[in-house]
């Protein structure tokens, strides 16, 4: 907040009526209802507004001048956060002090600040932000988390099964209250989905990459697959290559009542630690039908 002496226009040793006077002469020309439209002429009464109510209030006014508070009403400088516990600066919006000074303007004049005060304390409560983390299962499954408000309060989250990074949930009437008798705004949480170490998402299916065995790909088998709900069997057709995609149906996302599916590719992975046996079986293997992978690359090339 700017110094109030300045943004009135008056000396530091201006008396209350002098400060009185120099808030009507510009509120008569700024006010939003005299205005409408006018964004700069609405921020510029709000600052006058707000230098007049904190120059009217003998102490606060005091305390500023012998530097123990700054233009926000802030500590200087032993509660780095004491307008968001002791009032700060007040909105002349959310209190009729602002207004009292016209009781003695023209009835026009008047009238129009009684409305305002009216409609003001009508007022709905701001919305309030918040951006919560959640795991990625979490996510696909649905949850219960606990967020805390500023002032203490701790707040109950349900989220939906198949939500996704970036949405966001609105709660009503647990925003900020209002200035008047109005409602409550709205808490607007928005949803950060953590990575998961290897599901990731594709719309409503999960997808996942599975090593197997060079047996299990020859052979053919049945293995343990993780799916979002827990591990399922998953047979393995004989002759699988990596890259090789096999569907779970209904093992993805719920979302609007249907579940996607969870597709699996394949990786074929040798073992970390040398065979000789493995190594003297394919040494002196020798295909039925000869067979060359890279084939139709260099046909290409």
């Amino acid at each position: 907040m700017k110094d109030p002496y300045e943004t009135l226009g008056v000396a530091k040793t201006a008396t209350p009526e002098e400060i009185k006077k120099a808030y009507l002469r510009h509120a008569k020309k700024l006010h939003p209802d005299l205005n409408p439209g006018n964004k700069r002429a609405e921020e510029r009464f709000k600052e006058v507004s707000s230098a007049n109510d904190f120059l009217s209030d003998p102490e606060r006014r005091r305390r500023y001048d012998a530097g123990e508070i700054d233009a926000a009403g802030a500590e200087k400088p032993q509660h780095k956060f004491y307008r968001d516990y002791a009032g700060g600066s007040r909105n002349p919006y959310q209190t009729q002090s602002a207004y009292a000074d016209f009781a003695d303007a023209d009835d026009y004049f008047a009238e129009l600040l009684r409305r305002r005060a009216q409609e003001e304390s009508r007022a709905r409560g701001a919305d309030q932000h918040y951006r919560l983390e959640i795991d990625f299962l979490e996510a696909v499954n649905g949850a219960k988390k606990e967020i805390g408000l500023p002032h203490g309060e701790r707040l109950d989250v349900a989220i939906p099964a198949g939500i996704e990074d970036g949405q966001v949930l609105r709660l009503r009437g647990k925003g900020g209250r209002s200035p008047g008798e109005g409602d409550a705004g709205d808490a607007l949480i928005e949803i950060s989905v953590r990575p998961h170490p290897f599901f990731s998402r594709d719309g409503d299916d999960i997808r996942v990459d599975l090593p197997i065995t060079v047996v299990e790909a020859a052979l053919g088998a049945e293995v343990k697959a993780p799916t979002p709900s827990g591990h399922v069997l998953l047979k393995i057709p004989k002759g699988s290559n990596t890259g090789t995609m096999l569907r779970l149906k209904g093992k993805g996302v719920l979302r609007g009542g249907k579940r996607g599916d969870e597709l699996v590719r394949l990786q074929v992975v040798m073992p970390a630690q040398p065979e000789p046996e493995l190594e003297a079986f394919l040494s002196s293997w020798r295909p039925a039908a000869p067979y060359d992978p890279r084939r139709e690359m260099e046909q290409r090339s």
